[in-house]
């Protein structure tokens, strides 16, 4: 066989995993940092490499090696296996692939490019370990497209900073924390009014995702007086950047907690991190902080500008009373104000204090603010409630924190369910704590659910000693369907058909 249809071959057994790698880079926003706690916390062989492909090579491989598999059908057979399993993969609907954005073209293509001439190069008995060593071929790639990257980053930033600067009428608000910025975020759209106030998407809360949607959506609404941002993080530095390009002059400090805590390192370079917003503020601007969490509150000194503390337990600035959980969401009270919210969980009490401060500083009136709150629809898959086939489905699988995990847990603890049962995919991304924080929710879980299921095996293990009985691993087709009339708590991103699976 020719050599140039060898390394045709090598290239075709080589797609799958190149796809399924670039779409997990990909989620990971092509950030190494991200992706090497990923690979730390899921397992670097079994990510990287799977299994099907090892175990084709060792099925292959060892009858080669002691003389069984004669030589002419090597490197063939294993490069034709691998094909044959990309190919049911494919049947079956399980081949990940990325969005097929620009640069997922550029690196996958200079990646398949890579593997071609290395295929041309390569002694034909060392083939078969190609498609293995897809991962080094796509990090290849993205070094090599690096400097261009950087160099367009750079340019897109550049064009946000311009758009800005030329609304110096516009009310910028950011909004950073651990938790809670995306509820917050369409809390205070919903009561300033969304006519006049436009706020970034869902997902879009990074210096490239800002810069890019800000240069793309400013110049086309005009009309518009208010900005809302939200402000997420991966290491220090990135909140400074993106308050450069935004130039926030109202910052709201939701929660801290441990989220991304495996890429920071520490708690206190996390809370320096998201301290960055307040810092950032005029002199003239204002600064609204989640009284209730300790680290938010130590960071008011940061604010270069008054300070608003909100919470349920004072010493603060506004403070609700009289809380409670309906069935239509959470009631409470400020002063001699009610407010009734269709919004379920009384952890998200601060995220709607914060959002009543902000609108008090830009002069509405209480009764204007509650009726306003009163008609509020909450984002869907963020800790919403609906009714199924005679199942109550909380859906939490916006996002999940250990903050929110424990929110999910107590939350469920009130309600009337005969039975309940915890569907999570874990979390991730949350250094050498990420054993003992499952365990704790474990512990937790214990005396509210009967029932746990796990999309993943990872975290499943820490999770199961706090509990203290075995928990399920899903598995689509096979894992039993949960009773009828039972509370189903979904938290961490998943499928809707996993969820649909178990419902009766």
């Amino acid at each position: 066989m020719s050599t140039g249809l060898l390394a045709l071959i090598v290239v075709i057994a080589s797609l799958s995993p190149l796809c399924t790698l670039a779409a997990l880079w990909q989620v990971k926003e092509w950030r190494t940092d991200r992706l090497r706690e990923h690979l730390r916390s899921e397992g670097i062989l079994r990510q990287l490499f799977g299994v099907t492909r090892p175990a084709l090579l060792a099925l292959t491989g060892i009858p080669y090696i002691v003389g069984v598999l004669p030589e002419h059908l090597w490197p063939l057979t294993p490069l034709l296996l691998f094909i044959a399993a990309n190919a049911l993969q494919i049947v079956l609907k399980k081949q990940r692939e990325p969005v097929w954005t620009q640069k997922a073209i550029a690196l996958c293509m200079t990646s398949t490019l890579l593997i071609a001439v290395a295929a041309l190069e390569t002694s034909p008995r060392h083939l078969p370990f190609l498609p293995l060593l897809v991962p080094a071929f796509l990090l290849i790639a993205w070094m090599l497209w690096q400097p261009a990257d950087a160099l367009l980053k750079r340019r897109v930033m550049r064009r946000a900073r311009a758009v800005r600067s030329q609304r110096n009428d516009l009310r910028v608000i950011g909004i950073t924390g651990s938790v809670g910025k995306s509820t917050t975020k369409e809390l205070l759209a919903h009561i300033l009014g969304k006519e006049k106030t436009l706020a970034t998407p869902a997902h879009v809360n990074t210096e490239m995702g800002v810069s890019q949607w800000l240069s793309q959506m400013l110049p086309a609404h005009q009309n518009i007086d208010t900005l809302i941002v939200e402000m997420g993080a991966y290491r220090p530095g990135e909140i400074a950047l993106l308050c450069s390009i935004v130039q926030p002059q109202f910052g709201i400090l939701t929660f801290i907690g441990t989220q991304h805590i495996g890429l920071f390192g520490s708690q206190e370079v996390l809370s320096q991190a998201k301290g960055e917003l307040l810092a950032a503020l005029p002199p003239e601007g204002h600064a609204f902080l989640n009284g209730d969490c300790s680290l938010c509150a130590s960071l008011k000194d940061k604010a270069p500008c008054p300070v608003v503390l909100v919470g349920t337990g004072g010493p603060v600035d506004i403070e609700a009373f009289e809380i409670e959980e309906t069935p239509q969401g959470i009631r409470f009270r400020v002063g001699t104000t009610r407010y009734s919210v269709p919004l379920h969980g009384t952890h998200n009490v601060t995220n709607v204090l914060l959002a009543i401060a902000v609108a008090r500083a830009l002069e509405m009136k209480d009764e204007e603010i509650a009726a306003k709150l009163s008609s509020f629809s909450p984002m869907l898959h963020t800790f919403s409630v609906r009714e199924e086939r005679e199942t109550t489905i909380l859906d939490d699988t916006h996002n999940a924190s250990p903050a929110s995990f424990q929110a999910a847990l107590g939350w469920a603890r009130g309600q009337p369910a005969a039975h309940k049962i915890l569907l999570t995919s874990g979390m991730i991304e949350l250094g050498e704590a990420q054993d003992r924080i499952h365990e704790e929710l474990g512990e937790q879980a214990a005396s509210i659910v009967e029932r746990v299921i796990f999309l993943n095996r990872t975290t499943s293990q820490a999770f199961a000693r706090g509990y203290g009985n075995p928990v399920e691993i899903f598995r689509a087709g096979e894992t039993a369907r949960i009773p009828e009339k039972s509370l189903l708590l979904c938290v961490g991103r998943m499928k809707e058909t996993v969820i649909e699976s178990l419902i009766p």
